[in-house]
């Protein structure tokens, strides 16, 4: 099946569902947007595995094309979908507010589990305590990999807030 320009997947759901509220054709839409680039993405990816026959990663690496990608016919509408997105959303103000506020948060969590270890819980702290250096710090990366956004968000107001103090 190939993949129907973005604008007709649209019109396909306004034509399936003419009574639709906007915020659920929305949904619908990216929902299906989403099933036809992951089932071109599992083909093309099943083509190029049995045609390649990998055995090894060495010999993906060694590939002039890579073993995992769209198809030919899917690259121009997602090139099109991504531009859309970057220019619209990914760099939207709000958007880049968000992410400006995520990277102080976590530049300040880090800075201060490295600084005082002692505030990070007991069995990172125990690790933290007795390393140093780069290893001290790879023990702090892997304790703030492992939150959830809205952690790091209650941790960094647990850390920083007064509020918290009262």
């Amino acid at each position: 099946m190939d993949l129907p320009l973005i604008g007709d997947v649209f019109a396909r759901v306004r034509r399936d569902y003419p009574d639709i509220s906007a915020s659920l054709w929305r949904y619908e839409s990216i929902r299906r947007l989403i099933g036809h680039w992951v089932d071109d993405l599992i083909k093309e990816t099943r083509q190029r595995i049995e045609t390649h026959k990998p055995t090894s990663a060495e010999e993906v690496r060694a590939l002039d094309e890579p073993l995992i990608a769209f198809s030919a016919a899917h690259d121009t509408p997602q090139r099109q979908l991504r531009a859309f997105l970057f220019q619209r959303m990914y760099s939207h103000y709000k958007v880049n507010r968000m992410r400006s506020q995520a990277k102080r948060i976590l530049a300040d969590l880090f800075e201060v589990f490295l600084a005082e270890p002692e505030t990070l819980p007991p069995p990172w702290r125990r690790h933290a305590e007795t390393s140093s250096g780069t290893a001290r710090a790879r023990i702090i990366c892997d304790y703030i990999a492992g939150m959830t956004d809205i952690y790091a968000i209650e941790e960094h107001k647990r850390l920083f807030d007064l509020q918290n103090m009262i």
